[in-house]
């Protein structure tokens, strides 16, 4: 196999720089999850698509909080009072609008937090990863024995 294998390449870890297609604040959260990631030894670099996954939503988390920040979580809606000529000689109050950004934050935090989990940027998803880790050396050690015994 070739080096120039994607999986393979800067020998199978994350690279440190963002892919240049991301957006600011996506560049920002690689900078700040990818050390960790690389430090934990469990993310390799074939999982890149999840990490950049990750940073986007956090980017559309961002700018939809920015959006919700300005203009609120909804808006008041009102409909004109027209006389018989047509000419606008009131409004009255009917109700109000949820500004779509709170959907958007809300969307983007489920995908965080499922992403998170799979890669072990939350409380939960660390522990699943050690237990998988603990589960792994058992096996390997049920195996050297089998191999010494056997």
């Amino acid at each position: 196999m070739s080096k120039s294998t994607f999986y393979q390449q800067n020998d199978g870890c994350l690279a440190t720089t963002p892919p240049a297609y991301l957006g600011n604040q996506a560049k920002v959260c690689w900078r700040k999850i990818v050390p960790f990631l690389e430090s934990t030894k469990r993310v390799k670099r074939i999982d890149t698509y999840l990490v950049e996954q990750y940073c986007t939503q956090y980017e559309l988390y961002r700018s939809a909080y920015a959006d919700v920040a300005e203009n609120g979580i909804q808006s008041k809606i009102f409909r004109s009072l027209q006389d018989s000529s047509g000419a606008i000689i009131g409004k009255d109050f009917v109700g109000y609008r949820k500004n779509p950004a709170v959907g958007t934050m809300n969307d983007a935090n489920k995908q965080l937090n499922s992403i998170g989990i799979q890669l072990g940027l939350t409380p939960k998803g660390r522990q699943e990863l050690m237990e998988i880790a603990s589960h792994e050396k058992k096996d390997d050690t049920i195996s050297a024995m089998k191999k010494f015994f056997g």
